[in-house]
């Protein structure tokens, strides 16, 4: 296991992409309907996949009646009824770096023609299925703060339990049955496979540990690095498939360096 840290170069970034993003909420909701669709159960304590959206939603400050919501338009009925599938989206972006996306949509005629344009006016190509998946690995991952809030204004946070300290927090996350962690600055990021985010994340808490959030996730297995002028050239393509509202996931097999890492704040 090991602290160094890719997240952290990129997390600021993407919370300023998330807040702008109108139809983050919509996303979101769409994310919970889909799961508790296909997982054919409500209780997230029985369907992994919810759990994971839920969790996701809330790190996310989506309210509970609009959780609540969602997990029931999945099992509405007429008007009500999800329509929503699950169609993945696969190519490349400037430089050649490889680029995976996953979409919930109502029309694949409309969600192909928005990912083939943003591809094209972005210096990318729309690939064929199969054609980047292989570079990329599903993982889970668990966010941690190294400290928490409190209600004492002279003491406004507090140490989180073990993930107040790093080799303290690394046997907790052997423990809790984690493939992997990472430094991300003031908070940890911790790597899982699929099937153990839920259970690792329960164990975490059970020893002390506050979490702030649990998601599945596409690790690139080989980044590539690129220089800095085409690493802008492909964000931009990233970000202009962010903002499509059939997109829940965009992700890419660029290595972000801290020089790139700076680059890239410097332009938002």
């Amino acid at each position: 296991m090991s602290g160094h840290s890719k997240w952290a170069t990129t997390k600021h970034r993407k919370a300023a992409q998330d807040a702008k993003r109108s139809a983050l909420f919509g996303k979101l909701s769409r994310n919970i309907t889909v799961a508790a669709k296909e997982g054919g159960d409500p209780n997230p304590e029985n369907n992994a996949a919810l759990a994971a959206a839920v969790e996701k939603a809330k790190a996310n400050s989506l309210p509970k009646d609009k959780i609540k919501a969602a997990i029931d338009k999945a099992f509405g009925s007429g008007k009500d009824a999800a329509n929503y599938e699950t169609v993945i989206y696969e190519g490349y972006g400037p430089a050649g770096i490889a680029i995976y996306c996953e979409a919930l949509t109502d029309n694949r005629n409309r969600t192909a023609a928005d990912v083939r344009a943003a591809f094209t006016h972005h210096g990318g190509n729309l690939g064929t299925s199969g054609s980047v998946a292989f570079q990329f690995e599903r993982k889970g991952q668990v966010i941690v703060s190294k400290v928490v809030e409190t209600d004492d204004k002279k003491n406004p946070t507090k140490p989180n339990g073990a993930a107040a300290d790093e080799e303290e927090f690394m046997l907790a996350v052997m423990d809790a049955g984690a493939d992997d962690f990472e430094d991300a600055e003031d908070e940890w990021v911790v790597y899982t496979s699929p099937a153990d985010l839920m259970a690792v994340k329960s164990a975490l808490e059970a020893a002390g540990i506050e979490t702030k959030g649990a998601e599945f996730t596409m690790e690139p297995t080989t980044p590539t690095e690129v220089s800095v002028s085409d690493a802008k050239k492909v964000m931009r393509l990233v970000d202009r498939l962010e903002e499509l509202e059939d997109l829940q996931g965009v992700y890419h097999t660029m290595d972000i360096t801290d020089e790139i890492a700076e680059a890239l704040e410097a332009e938002d």
